[in-house]
Formats: structure tokens, sequence, C-alpha cells
């Protein structure tokens, strides 16, 4: 997942200094912690954010209030988590502000089918299916829904941190993931489904 990947991408002491530097307005270090982290904010931004040039728009944004409030950020927590919690309000921010955001509640729990998906469901839709067909099937779904994945399977934000960014119950975030979880297969199925007539017309 992105956490990960950026946690790989500079050591704790590389990063203390870093930042230390970025504190003190060293340009050259400011670079450097962009070039480290940014581009995996942007895969971030882009699997929630419905165009490239949004995504494009919104890591700029990010790393702009990431430099504003460097002096907030409390170095007993991975850096990565507020990073990505920075990102994650931003984006949750331009979905409201776009007024797109649509408003689930837990109404609906008696139309879900019987057999949940299990969380290991979602590795499976990634493994089965390009990057592309899934970033198509997440931009389908209902943005909290999208947000709950992406915050949850490529952020790994915790249940509390899900909650509090979406401003929802800490009980609904398992509602709103287990729901996720199945429209985003829908919506993967669909989408093969659809594939699959177009392959077949074509040879007709």
């Amino acid at each position: 997942m992105d956490r990960h990947s950026t946690t790989e991408a500079m050591s704790e002491a590389e990063l203390a200094q870093v930042l230390s530097q970025v504190r003190a307005g060293d340009a050259d270090a400011w670079g450097e912690l962009y070039r480290r982290y940014a581009p995996a904010i942007f895969r971030f931004c882009r699997r929630l954010l419905p165009a490239r040039e949004d995504a494009e728009d919104a890591t700029t944004e990010i790393f702009m209030k990431v430099r504003q409030k460097l002096g907030t950020y409390d170095s007993s927590r991975p850096f990565t988590a507020w990073l990505y919690k920075v990102a994650s309000n931003h984006c949750w921010d331009t979905l409201r502000r776009r007024r797109i955001r649509q408003d689930l509640e837990t109404g609906d729990l008696d139309t879900l089918p019987l057999e949940h998906p299990d969380p290991g469901q979602l590795e499976r839709l990634q493994t089965e299916h390009t990057s592309k067909e899934v970033r198509t099937g997440l931009a389908k779904l209902p943005d909290r829904a999208r947000m709950a994945l992406v915050l949850r399977y490529y952020a790994d934000m915790s249940y509390d941190e899900i909650a509090d960014t979406l401003g929802v119950r800490r009980a609904f975030v398992g509602v709103l993931l287990l729901r996720a979880r199945h429209q985003l297969r829908d919506a993967l199925s669909e989408s093969g489904a659809g594939a699959q007539r177009a392959s077949a017309g074509g040879k007709s």
C-alpha cells in the first residue's frame, strides 16, 4: 500500500534530518521531501478524485498545507500517518465543496447480501484486475464509500482515524467498509461483463 511504500523511501534518521532542515527554511531539503513523498500522495489522490488533473492540483495543495503545518507535526507519530491525514482531509474537503458527497447511513442495511465478503477479498480483486480497472471501479462508488476503502486499504488508517476524517461514528466505519467492498466488487463485475460483451460483439 502507499503508506508502506513511503516508509521505505527514507529512514527515520534521514527523515528527521530533512524535516529539521525544512523547518529551518532549507529549500533543497523541502525539494527532497517532496520528491520522496509526492508520488505516493498523487496515487492516493488519484484513487479519490474524479480526474488526473484534480489529483495533480490536490497534490500541490496538500504539500503547501504540509509546509504550513509542519510545525504542528508530532515527531512521536509516524510522519506518513500525519501526511496521509493531511491528504485525506484535503481530498474529503474537495469532494464536499463540489457538493458531490453522498450521505450514506445505515438505513439500507437490510438489502446487504447475507454472505459478506471478507477484507481479503479486496486483495483478491486487486490481483484479478488491473490498477486502471480498480481505479475505474472506485470511481463508480459513492464518495464516502470510496474514501473509506482508500483510507483503510491504501493508507492503512485505523477505524478511529477514518471516523474522524469522514465525520461518522466509529461503529459505522465497519458498516461503511463492508458496503463499499460489496459495491466495488459489483462495479468490477459489471465492468468485466461489459468488456466481455464488447469483445463478443466485436467478433460477430
